[in-house]
C-alpha cells in the first residue's frame, strides 16, 4: 500500500559495556605508565640486562594492551529481520551468488569433506537459477574430481529432499550421519561416501566407477606428466542450471571444479592465487555480483545465510561503500573444556563485534559474502570493465570454457594488478586479513552478522602439533603484514581511523606475544634457581602495582567469557592455550604454507574428547615449551625450599608466585611427559632434549646473576 512504512531489515546498538570498558582503560593505562616509568627508574640506577629484558617485556605487553583497547571502545550489536527482506525485494530480483570453495590436499583435507561443504550450500534456501558453486582444487588431484563428480549424482536426490522435509542442518553428514527419522538419503550418500573413500584409499580410480558420459574424458587429463606442482588448468563444469534437473525436475545450481594452471617456473601465491583465479574464472561464467567465501570444511549450518547477507547488501539505506558481510567461524566437535582454546572465542565474542563499531570486522578467510566489484578498487573508482555485465553463454560452450582455462592459466597475472590492487593481494600467508585491512584502507566497509543459530560450522585441530603449527604459519603471515609498506600500524592508522588501524595491528603483532612470554616464563624463573630477586617485596608500594595490574589483565578477560556465557574451565584452558602458543614463537623462522591436517584418528578422537592433550610426534615445535615447563617446575620447589630455609617469602614471592602458575599450567606436560603411556605421550627424545637445554640454561643463567 502506497505510502506504508517498510519495516526494518536490520538492527544496530552500542553494546552497554563500552561505557565500562573506556573507564577501566583509563585508569589501567595509568597503572601501566606507573610500571614503565618504575622500570625506567629502575634502568637508571642499574643498566642490568635483567632490568632491560623487564623494561622490554613490559612495553610490548603495554602496546598489545592498548591496541587490545581498541576493540572495547564501540562494540555493537546487530540483529537481523531476514522475515522482512520480501519488503524489499522480490526473490526473483535476488543477485546472482557465487561461491567459492578451496581445498588444497585430498590426504589432509578428505574429499568427502569437501563435498559435505559443497552440498550444503547448494541446498541454500535461494533460486537455484542465481547460485553457483566453484571448487578451487590447489593439489590438482583427479581423486577431488571424482568425488565431485560423484556429489553431483547425489545433489540430485539430496536437494529436492532437503526441499521436501525442510531440512535446516543440509550438510549429508550432519544430517544423516546421526539417526533420523527421515532417512531415505543414506543408503545413497553411504554409497557415494563408500566409493569416494575407496578410490582416495586405493590413489586411483576403477573403470567400473565411471558411469556418465564425460567423465572419462575429463579424467584423461590426468597423465604421466601432470603432478600438483605441474599441470595445465583445468576447469569442468559438472552441473548447469538449465541443462541438469534433480530426480524431481527442478533445476540444479551450478558446479564447477577448477585446478588452476601450476608451473615450477611461475609462483603459485597459495591461497590468495586460488581466490584470484576463481574471481577470473567465475567472472567467465557466471559472474554474479555477490560472493561467498568458504573453507573447505566449513559447511552451512542455516540455508538462510544468504538471505541474512542480503539484509545488508541490498538495504538502499545502507552506506554505499559497504564491500562485505562477515559471518563468525564457529567450530563443532570441540570438547567440552576446549583444551586448546580452538573456538577462538575472544576473537568472534569481542574482536569482532568491536571492529564492528568501527570501520568493520576484518575477513577471517571463510564465511565471508563480498560485492564482487570489491576486488576491483576503491569505492570511487569507475573501471573500464563491466563488472556486474550479465553472462548469457552456456558455461560449457567452447566460448566460455576456452577463456575459463585462459584466465585460470598461470601466466595470465604477469604484468597485471592483480594481487597488488585488484582481487585478494599477494605478500602475505593471512590473505584475508591483508586484503581486508587494505579494502578498508581503500575505503571499503564491512559488517559482523553474528546469528543465534551458527551460519557455518567447521573443524578445530584436536591435537597440540597441528594447534601450535597452524597458528605459527598465521603467526608468519600476520608478521609479513606488520612489516609491509602497508603496516596497520602507520599506514592503517593514517587511511582508515586510529582506532581501526590498532585493531588491525593487534592481529598483525600478534607473534610479538612471544617477547613478554618468553621472558616471563624463564627470566624470573631462572633468577630464583640463583636466589636473585628481581621484583618489589611484598613490604615495597611498587608490589600492589603488579598486583593491581595482574588482577586487572586476567579479570577483564574473566569476565568477557563470563559475559558471553562460557564456563570459567573454558576461561582457564584458553589463557593456558594463549600462554603455550605464545611460548612456541621461540626461534620463529621461514615457513611455508602447509595445509592443516582434517583427517583424525580414532584413537587421539577419544583422547581429545576426554580432554588429554595430544603430543604424540617427536616435533621440535614442543621444545621451548617443554624446557619452560622444566625450569618453572625446577625453580619453583627451589624456590619453596628456599623460603623454608629462610622461613620468609617477602623478597621471592613474585618469581615464586610465576613460576608456581607456569607449573598449574604445564600440568597436561608434566603428565605426558611422566605417568601416561598411551600414543599421545610426549616421546621421550624430547623430554631429553629438554632437560638438557634447560641445564644449558641454568648454566649460563649463573654468570648472569
Amino acid at each position: 500500500m502506497a505510502g506504508t512504512q517498510r519495516l526494518p531489515l536490520h538492527t544496530q546498538m552500542l553494546m552497554p559495556r563500552a561505557g565500562i570498558n573506556r573507564a577501566f582503560a583509563l585508569l589501567y593505562s595509568c597503572a601501566i605508565l606507573a610500571l614503565l616509568y618504575h622500570h625506567f627508574i629502575d634502568l637508571l640506577q642499574s643498566t642490568s640486562m635483567v632490568s632491560v629484558f623487564l623494561l622490554l617485556a613490559d612495553s610490548v605487553l603495554a602496546f598489545m594492551w592498548v591496541t587490545a583497547q581498541a576493540f572495547r571502545m564501540y562494540p555493537t550489536h546487530r540483529q537481523v529481520f531476514v522475515e522482512h527482506l520480501e519488503q524489499y525485494v522480490k526473490e526473483s530480483d535476488y543477485p546472482g551468488l557465487d561461491v567459492f570453495i578451496c581445498t588444497a590436499d585430498p590426504y589432509k583435507e578428505p574429499p568427502m569433506s569437501v563435498v559435505n561443504t559443497a552440498l550444503s550450500v547448494m541446498a541454500y534456501d535461494y533460486p537455484t537459477e542465481k547460485l553457483s558453486v566453484y571448487v578451487s582444487d590447489d593439489g590438482g588431484s583427479k581423486l577431488t574430481l571424482f568425488a565431485f563428480m560423484e556429489a553431483a549424482r547425489f545433489a540430485a536426490h539430496w536437494l529436492p529432499y532437503c526441499r521436501k522435509n525442510k531440512v535446516v542442518e543440509r550438510c549429508p553428514k550432519a544430517h544423516l550421519d546421526p539417526p533420523t527419522p527421515q532417512g531415505s538419503q543414506r543408503p545413497i550418500r553411504s554409497s557415494m561416501r563408500v566409493r569416494v573413500e575407496n578410490v582416495v584409499k586405493r590413489g586411483s580410480i576403477s573403470h567400473d566407477y565411471i558411469t556418465k558420459e564425460g567423465e572419462s574424458e575429463a579424467l584423461s587429463r590426468w597423465t604421466d606428466g601432470f603432478t600438483p606442482q605441474n599441470h595445465p588448468p583445468v576447469v569442468q563444469v559438472l552441473l548447469e542450471h538449465g541443462k541438469d534437473k534433480d530426480v524431481t525436475g527442478h533445476g540444479m545450481p551450478n558446479l564447477v571444479y577448477i585446478s588452476r594452471e601450476k608451473s615450477t617456473d611461475s609462483p603459485h601465491r597459495f591461497k590468495a592465487g586460488a581466490l584470484n583465479v576463481l574471481l577470473r574464472v567465475s567472472a567467465t561464467m557466471t559472474n554474479a555480483p555477490v560472493i561467498l567465501t568458504l573453507d573447505s570444511d566449513m559447511y552451512s549450518n542455516d540455508p538462510q545465510t544468504p538471505l541474512r547477507a542480503l539484509c545488508y547488501l541490498l538495504d538502499p539505506s545502507m552506506d554505499p561503500k559497504l564491500g562485505y558481510v562477515q559471518f563468525p567461524q564457529v567450530f563443532h566437535g570441540i570438547n567440552k573444556n576446549d583444551i586448546y582454546g580452538g573456538e577462538l572465542s575472544h576473537v568472534f565474542e569481542v574482536h569482532m563485534p568491536g571492529m564492528d563499531g568501527l570501520a568493520g570486522p576484518i575477513h577471517v578467510g571463510s564465511g565471508g559474502f563480498f560485492r564482487r566489484r570489491v576486488f576491483y578498487g576503491c569505492p570511487s573508482e569507475t573501471l573500464e570493465m563491466n563488472r556486474d555485465r550479465q553472462v548469457s553463454h552456456s558455461i560449457k560452450s567452447r566460448e566460455v570454457l576456452a577463456m575459463a582455462h585462459h584466465v585460470a592459466g598461470c601466466k595470465y597475472e604477469n604484468q597485471t594488478e592483480w594481487g597488488r590492487k585488484m582481487g585478494f593481494r599477494y605478500g602475505s600467508l593471512v590473505e584475508d586479513v591483508y586484503t581486508s585491512c587494505l579494502m578498508q584502507c581503500e575505503g571499503w566497509k564491512s559488517i559482523y552478522c553474528n546469528p543465534k543459530r551458527a551460519a557455518f560450522l567447521g573443524k578445530s585441530p584436536i591435537n597440540l602439533h597441528d594447534f601450535l603449527n597452524q597458528t605459527m604459519r598465521w603467526s608468519v603471515g600476520l608478521l609479513e603484514v606488520a612489516f609491509s609498506r602497508y603496516s596497520p600500524i602507520t599506514f592503517g592508522v593514517q587511511s582508515i581511523s586510529l582506532l581501526s588501524g590498532l585493531c588491525f595491528a593487534h592481529y598483525t603483532f600478534w607473534a610479538i606475544w612471544a617477547i613478554p612470554v618468553t621472558i616471563y616464563a624463564f627470566l624470573p624463573q631462572l633468577a630464583l634457581l640463583n636466589s636473585a630477586s628481581i621484583f618489589p617485596k611484598i613490604s615495597d608500594p611498587w608490589f600492589l602495582l603488579y598486583v593491581v595490574l595482574f588482577l586487572g589483565a586476567y579479570g577483564q578477560d574473566y569476565l568477557e567469557f563470563l559475559l558471553s556465557g562460557r564456563p570459567t574451565q573454558r576461561w582457564w584452558n584458553h589463557q593456558r592455550a594463549w600462554m603455550m602458543r605464545d611460548c612456541r614463537y621461540v626461534g620463529i623462522s621461514t615457513f611455508g604454507f602447509n595445509v592443516t591436517s582434517k583427517v583424525v584418528e580414532e584413537e587421539q578422537s577419544k583422547r581429545y574428547k576426554q580432554g588429554i592433550f595430544e603430543f604424540g610426534v617427536p616435533s621440535p615445535v614442543f621444545l621451548p615449551l617443554t624446557t619452560a615447563a622444566i625450569i618453572n617446575l625446577v625453580a619453583f620447589l627451589s624456590g619453596i625450599a628456599q623460603a623454608g630455609r629462610q622461613r620468609s617469602i617477602e623478597d621471592m614471592f613474585l618469581q615464586l608466585f610465576l613460576a608456581g602458575f607456569a607449573v598449574v599450567n604445564c600440568w597436561p606436560v608434566y603428565e605426558a611427559m611422566a605417568w601416561r603411556r598411551d600414543q599421545g605421550k610426549l616421546p621421550l627424545k624430547i623430554t631429553v632434549i629438554s632437560v638438557v637445554l634447560a641445564w644449558a640454561l641454568y648454566s649460563t643463567s649463573s654468570m648472569a646473576f
